[in-house]
């Protein structure tokens, strides 16, 4: 559950990398979420594995430049209750370096809880033909070709702000993040909204957003080594023109946790070559 978790906020909140040279500049920053059930009385939730309510935490941190690369890292503790049973805490800590050329990804992941799992760790470098090729050292060491047409999580985040702006719905897209064993690929089908017109609710906590354009988006997430036609989750967002996620839900189809945009701050851009 652990990774699964981490797979799908980390990929939405880790987003932030080089930007295209016709893209907005993708703002550094500080950003805290709290973390809660969605309609926990919902039939939906009818398996008793599945909680019953949940509380949590998330604390995000992006800082970098287009010349010198960008670092991230991210924490989230969860609480999560079941009807019956005990209750489930997660403790899930991840590091990345995107290289500012998006050539490479430097990642390690670390989940603590009911059933903990090793931590994962490794480096995806992309080929000078396009095949993406990854090295892990954790959770033990191993070589993979994922070939061509795959994306870092930044180089999808800003697809999709491209997207937007021109006004296209939909964005399919091959998503390699090292989540899980860090053996897998994603295949993503996007769903992009028009342009956002009302005030922002995140504006609330965060004035710096007040101002930025933005785009209601949905996003599932398959694995493309299965054969199963469910997404493993969902994610929905309002996405910000300079790269940050808004109060997001993820579904995992039995259940679904929302992150509630709580804190943000804005932190001094990187000039390259300083």
């Amino acid at each position: 559950m652990a990774s699964r978790l981490i797979s799908g906020f980390a990929l939405c909140l880790a987003l932030l990398g080089p930007a295209a040279a016709n893209a907005a500049p993708l703002a550094a920053h500080r950003a805290a979420y709290s973390l809660s059930l969605v309609d926990p009385d919902s039939s939906v939730f009818g398996s008793v594995q599945a909680p019953v309510a949940a509380t949590g935490l998330i604390a995000y941190e992006f800082r970098g430049s287009a010349c010198d690369g960008y670092t991230s890292s991210f924490r989230q503790m969860t609480e999560m209750e079941r009807s019956e049973g005990a209750s489930v805490s997660m403790d899930v800590n991840a590091t990345s370096f995107e290289a500012g050329d998006g050539a490479s990804l430097r990642f390690k992941i670390d989940a603590k809880g009911a059933q903990d799992a090793p931590p994962v760790a490794g480096t995806a470098t992309r080929e000078a033909d396009d095949d993406l090729k990854v090295v892990l050292t954790q959770p033990a060491a191993q070589s993979l070709d994922f070939g061509h047409d795959v994306l870092f999580p930044t180089q999808h985040v800003e697809r999709l702000i491209a997207a937007a702006k021109d006004g296209r719905g939909v964005v399919q897209a091959r998503v390699y993040d090292g989540s899980d064993t860090g053996a897998k690929i994603f295949a993503t089908m996007a769903v992009i909204g028009k342009e956002a017109t009302k005030p922002s609710e995140d504006a609330a906590n965060a004035a710096e957003l007040q101002n930025v354009r933005r785009w209601p988006v949905v996003v599932s997430y398959f694995n493309e080594a299965s054969k199963d036609t469910a997404p493993e989750y969902t994610l929905s967002y309002d996405l910000y023109e300079n790269g940050v996620s808004g109060s997001l839900k993820l579904d995992y189809g039995t259940f679904a946790l929302r992150a509630q945009l709580r804190k943000l701050e804005i932190l001094p851009a990187a000039a390259c070559g300083k």
